[in-house]
């Protein structure tokens, strides 16, 4: 993997690309992450593809854009990346907000990206419940307290069974949050909070779809994932065993297979 800063548009990005490959997938983390929590995932990917990962803006090292950075923006961001590596068509795998993201990308540009894989994400709009929930937590990073959030939150992202045996990973994650900015964050909030339902659009797509859930995600459950499917009958579905938010790091090999399997279909 090479790591390097480019020019996505206007916005400097922090990436790593593995360059070699007839096909390329493109990994997005999720809320409070960086590229760093795929780099168990990767090898397990780029002998039989091209990987590109990301700081998405606002996370890790890549810049901070603007009070607010929307689905819109980070969709344009990650296709001007594209544009830069010379990369015409690619597999899109969002993690969590990574998911968020791909389905704006997929809604823009269509002709770029061949497939859209989701990691324990949803195609639903914030709640107003929820809505209420990340303007408190932009209080709490916008006063210091990012980290303490972080330890808050991100063991919660893990099946409770998989605590023990991944703590090293829970620590990992949390230390990822020393390299964001705070108002980066804060930013990426506003843009989750004003994101919009996509239940239609993935309906009526002609692009591939999958959605990876686990099993004992403490954020969407077996129901709620079933549900999801039944919304979206033309997207396939895959449960990964005793995991929970983060399947791709708890169950690393599982969940790169149904990656794997999915797209050589396409």
């Amino acid at each position: 993997m090479v790591e390097k800063f480019i020019m996505a548009g206007e916005t400097p990005l922090h990436i790593c690309d593995s360059q070699e490959g007839e096909r390329c997938v493109v990994l997005l983390h999720g809320y409070l992450e960086s590229m760093l929590v795929w780099e168990d995932f990767v090898p397990l990917l780029y002998k039989k593809v091209r990987v590109v990962t990301l700081d998405l803006p606002g996370h890790g090292i890549s810049q901070v854009v603007g009070e607010r950075h929307s689905m819109e923006f980070l969709a344009d961001t990650v296709r001007a990346m594209l544009d830069s590596l010379g990369i015409e068509r690619c597999t899109l795998v969002g993690h969590s907000m990574g998911g968020y993201i791909g389905q704006m990308c997929i809604k823009k540009y269509p002709e770029i990206f061949t497939s859209l894989i989701h990691f324990n994400s949803n195609p639903f709009a914030d709640s107003p419940l929820k809505r209420e929930s990340r303007l408190k937590e932009i209080e709490v990073i916008e006063n210091g307290k990012l980290i303490t959030l972080a330890q808050l939150s991100i063991p919660n992202m893990y099946a409770k069974g998989n605590l023990r045996r991944l703590d090293f990973k829970v620590q990992e994650t949390i230390e990822i949050c020393e390299t964001h900015d705070p108002f980066g964050i804060s930013a990426s909030l506003r843009g989750l909070m004003s994101r919009e339902d996509n239940v239609e659009f993935l309906k009526s797509t002609k692009t591939p779809i999958l959605f990876v859930f686990g099993d004992s995600d403490n954020f969407m459950d077996i129901e709620s994932a079933n549900n999801i499917l039944s919304l979206i009958p033309n997207a396939k579905g895959v449960i990964i065993p005793s995991t929970g938010h983060n399947s791709f790091i708890e169950e690393p090999e599982k969940s790169a297979q149904a990656l794997i399997d999915f797209i050589s279909q396409k």
